[in-house]
């Protein structure tokens, strides 16, 4: 803004407390202008999104402090979750002034207001926030034999090699239908339990695992069923029970805005021997679609015909997903799941959110809500509606799109303040608990693989291109390099870190179906993998990374440095993006500061530090 000493949201010396605020809370806000612009007057003026109400509120004039007037005010936040803008308005006593917003000063009323999120406060289970996610596609990660397809849901076929390509090539139809299967399972998935403890990892989120005709099971064909090529029931408990022994929880995808038309629910090609809504108006999965005309046309996933969508409204299918004694929701729960990730939540009504999260926490009160939404959560606008994901009935927290985001352009050469201002922007927004339960990744089964995103130097223009394409040993080298920075900012920033299966092993890959390969077993990158495993020992055993306090110590070009303070100390996160050396000093207490990943001392003088950062490196000093 202008005149940046006027007033700061993320200062306690403008605003308390910081962010976020539970409903009726007190907040005190403090407005500074220069005596020299004679204001004689300050108010704060609110519009509560939701109620539709506003607020304005005139400030008690404090007094000089030096060279400026200090207004101040109290202000109680609503009583009930809000989505509160705010600026301010300053004035003369000859009437004569000017409004205040982000920008700085201004006379007109286009404003670009702060927001202050009014949120209830409820139970948010720490196990997830404070550990550490796997993220697995399930068909691609381990194998123990190579199924059968026949008779199964789909016209599936298994490849034979582990390492063959995915089919990326359109049919005679021109469709890509993904029935090209590997014959990962779950029962592989539990042999690979010991691995994944010593990598760290204490949730596995899985993408879908119920019955389904494609390799990705976002078409749902039956959500009762395990799909057979993934295992059995029996395979599930198992998996559960010997996860849990290890202290891993498990994570379920929750496809509840659409099923496949290949389903028992619609059963479009007659797979199932009962009447889906497609063959029949007296089905009693008729009501859960919207035809127009019945059976040819219907309402489906971004006009995706495989993908009919389910009115959630629908009385039947609320019962069925949510409501019943042994609805999906609560089934799966009571069968092991720790919880659900929630799959495009931005189309999923907020009340049917909140009716998922009241039958989670009657089945388990420590099971975990997590939506999957690709912008910031608190202020989203999803179909002309404001969302209200994070305001206490909800989601407890969401992936966190914004922070791959932000860190992948500090890592390709952006600067470390922006990647701050945008984490910065997350923290201020977002409920603590709901800041701190954010699923934090480098890419996910929607995105392309982060070792070829850091390591290309260009994007192939056709898809045979990018299917053909490989690092080359000096992108390679380069990709590794920026892989293991992010990985330190990953592990180390509050959230849980989210692995995608393979990314800690050097897998390379552009969009889907090239970012779904099959986990590389034999082959790994050893020392990225080992990379990986210390920095998810190390989150897994020191509080600090888990749930400490956050504070920023630099972000400047290349350079970014962050503090993590908990019960067991404090840990300084130093990372060097640039391809030359950085120096960078900074306040040390102790005699001595130690890099945890390479054991490396450094020793300080006079109570400063001074470091000489090597080019793309980075520290984690305790």
């Amino acid at each position: 803004m202008s005149e940046p000493f006027v007033f700061d949201s993320r200062s306690a010396e403008y605003k308390t407390p910081f962010g976020a605020v539970p409903c009726g809370q007190f907040v005190t806000f403090r407005c500074r202008p220069l005596l020299k612009e004679d204001f004689t007057h300050c108010s704060l003026i609110f519009f509560h999104e939701f109620s539709g109400r506003t607020q304005e509120v005139e400030m008690a004039c404090l007094g000089p402090e030096g060279e400026r007037l200090c207004f101040s005010a109290a202000v109680a936040a609503p009583p009930e979750p809000e989505l509160s803008w705010y600026h301010f308005r300053l004035w003369r006593d000859d009437g004569t002034g000017c409004f205040l917003d982000k920008t700085g000063y201004r006379s007109d009323t286009q404003f670009d207001s702060w927001q202050l999120t009014t949120y209830r406060p409820t139970h948010t289970p720490e196990w997830f926030g404070s550990g550490v996610t796997y993220h697995i596609f399930p068909d691609r990660f381990r194998r123990l034999s190579v199924p059968k397809a026949d008779g199964l849901v789909g016209n599936r076929w298994v490849h034979e090699q582990w390492d063959d390509m995915p089919q990326w090539q359109p049919d005679p139809d021109g469709e890509i239908r993904n029935r090209d299967f590997f014959g990962g399972s779950l029962a592989g998935i539990t042999s690979k339990l010991d691995d994944l403890a010593r990598l760290g990892v204490t949730t596995l989120y899985l993408c879908p695992i119920f019955e389904s005709a494609s390799n990705h099971r976002y078409n749902t064909a039956d959500y009762t069923h395990i799909d057979p090529m993934l295992g059995t029931e029996k395979d599930f408990d198992i998996l559960c029970r010997q996860a849990r022994e290890r202290g891993i929880h498990i994570l379920l995808d929750g496809v509840f805005n659409h099923t496949g038309s290949q389903s028992i629910y619609f059963n479009a090609d007659g797979y199932y021997p009962s009447e889906g809504a497609a063959q029949s108006q007296d089905s009693p999965y008729y009501d859960w679609y919207s035809f127009h005309p019945w059976p040819q046309d219907y309402d489906s996933w971004w006009g995706i015909h495989t993908l009919p969508a389910v009115r959630e409204e629908c009385p039947s299918y609320v019962d069925y997903i949510i409501d019943h004694p042994d609805s999906i929701v609560r089934r799966w729960v009571r069968l092991g799941a720790s919880g659900w990730r929630l799959d495009v939540a931005d189309e999923l009504p907020d009340w049917f959110i909140a009716k998922i999260r009241t039958a989670l926490e009657e089945t388990d009160p420590e099971g975990i809500l997590i939506g999957e939404v690709w912008e910031d959560g608190s202020n989203k606008i999803a179909y002309s509606q404001r969302r209200r994901y994070l305001l206490g009935s909800e989601c407890h927290g969401l992936m966190n799109y914004p922070f791959r985001t932000a860190l992948l352009a500090y890592l390709q050469g952006g600067g470390a303040e922006d990647f701050q201002n945008a984490m910065e922007t997350i923290r201020e927004n977002y409920p603590p608990a709901a800041f701190y339960s954010a699923m934090n990744f480098l890419g996910t089964h929607d995105t392309p693989r982060i070792l070829t995103v850091l390591g290309a130097d260009h994007v192939p223009e056709t898809r045979e291109a990018r299917a053909a394409f490989r690092l080359s040993p000096d992108q390679r080298a380069k990709g590794v390099a920026l892989v293991r920075l992010a990985a330190l900012i990953l592990f180390t920033f509050p959230g849980s870190p989210t692995i995608f299966y393979g990314d800690e092993a050097g897998m390379e890959g552009f969009e889907d179906p090239f970012n779904r390969g099959t986990y590389p077993w034999g082959h790994e990158d050893r020392e990225l993998l080992g990379h990986f495993a210390r920095l998810g020992t190390l989150r897994r055993s020191r509080s600090a990374l888990q749930k400490g306090t956050l504070s920023w110590i630099a972000a400047n070009g290349p350079l970014l440095a962050f503090a993590r303070e908990g019960a067991d100390g404090r840990l300084v996160t130093v990372v060097n993006a640039d391809r030359a050396e950085q120096r960078l000093s900074l306040p040390w207490s102790g005699d001595t500061a130690t890099d945890l990943l390479s054991g490396q001392e450094f020793f300080p003088e006079a109570g400063v530090l001074t470091l000489c950062i090597p080019p793309r490196g980075g520290f984690l000093l305790g």
